[in-house]
């Protein structure tokens, strides 16, 4: 499964803009912002153990949801769980340490805008002679160091960090010069 260009539920941060034609955001599913969501609780609890009901009972997602989601990072090596009475899960790396794109890429598969860059599904049947292919692998690139630089810490910290990293690479961007119509 890879990152899908169309829209589907809340975006994370929304600092996505339209670019599907639709009047949608570029989205990420619902169980990744649920992750997101998971991921800072756990992070706000130090390195105690937190069970799945405690984590439901805080954030106010489903317990089976909260399941599923700890399930989805346990297999990504982002939370360790530890059976048995007083068990639960913890985050295996500090906050800092757990960028966006790592939390993205275990709900949603590699971040891929479009079937043919990299981590794409491959199944774009004119990617052999596209002259976009580079283009959108230029573009996917940016969006994955935008990605990477936002930590799970910043998500959970209030600063602005987050959503300067997407400012940086906005920046980055050439200035628009407005078309003129030419006098005949």
């Amino acid at each position: 499964m890879s990152w899908a260009f169309t829209a589907r539920t809340r975006c994370l941060s929304g600092a996505f803009q339209e670019l599907s034609g639709s009047g949608q955001m570029l989205r990420l599913s619902k169980i990744t912002d649920y992750g997101v969501v998971v991921l800072s609780n756990l992070s706000n609890r130090d390195d105690r153990l937190a069970s799945a009901v405690d984590i439901a009972g805080v954030t106010g997602i489903p317990e089976p949801t909260v399941a599923k989601v700890l399930k989805t990072a346990a297999r990504a090596n982002l939370v360790l769980g530890q059976r048995g009475a007083g068990g639960g899960y913890r985050l295996t790396r500090t906050a800092d340490a757990i960028s966006i794109t790592e939390i993205i890429e275990a709900f949603e598969g590699p971040i891929a805008l479009t079937a043919c860059v990299d981590g794409g599904d491959g199944n774009c049947s004119v990617e052999a002679f596209c002259a976009m292919r580079q283009n959108w692998d230029t573009v996917n690139q940016a969006i994955r160091n935008a990605l990477t630089k936002v930590t799970l810490r910043d998500m959970t910290s209030g600063k602005s960090k987050a959503l300067a990293a997407f400012m940086d690479m906005e920046a980055a961007e050439p200035e628009q010069k407005p078309v003129s119509a030419s006098a005949g």
